[in-house]
């Protein structure tokens, strides 16, 4: 089986974790920081801004199972890739959306799909593109939040109509 990571960030970690941990053919989703300049950034640093990391997830998929544009798919249809630094009520850049690719294959899939999406939203599409700098897993507690809290008023509120949306819309892919 061959494996690939996808590296995204589009708001809170937790949304994008229960999310994916819900696709067919994704192996692992860990959450952790990226895109800053600290060697060693930690959740309570990010969060104040001084490390430019985004809050973001690793996903080890197989992609004979799902396909990264189809990762893409599901990406941009639970978070706004129009609003910087920005995702509903948690606002600062560690929650800008952004897409680190693994390699070239990988970074023309992604520009491609922002293309074929934004004549579909009112705002430009601000999602950030980038080759993947070092990803720093965040602190064990962050990890499989959601389906540890899941009762948790940010986890109703906020990471469970994105579950509902993957569910509604990309029912194929949901492995649970």
């Amino acid at each position: 089986m061959k494996e690939e990571i996808a590296t995204l960030a589009g708001g809170c970690f937790w949304c994008l974790e229960a999310v994916f941990q819900r696709v067919r053919g994704v192996q692992q989703v860990v959450s952790g920081y990226i895109g800053g300049h600290t060697a060693h950034p930690d959740y309570r640093s990010v969060c104040d801004g001084r490390t430019g990391h985004a809050e973001a997830v690793r996903i080890t998929f197989d992609p004979q199972v799902v396909s990264y544009e189809t990762l893409l798919d599901v990406f941009f249809a639970i978070h706004d890739p129009t609003t910087p630094n920005r995702q509903g009520n948690d606002v600062g850049t560690q929650y800008r959306s952004a897409i680190f690719f693994h390699g070239p294959a990988q970074e023309a899939v992604a520009r491609a799909r922002i293309a074929d999406l934004a004549p579909s939203h009112a705002s430009p599409i601000i999602t950030e593109l980038q080759a993947a700098p070092p990803f720093h897993p965040a602190e064990d507690y962050h990890q499989n939040y959601f389906n540890q809290h899941g009762d948790q008023p940010y986890c109703q509120l906020v990471a469970a109509p994105k579950v509902a949306k993957l569910k509604q819309y990309f029912a194929p892919l949901v492995s649970e």
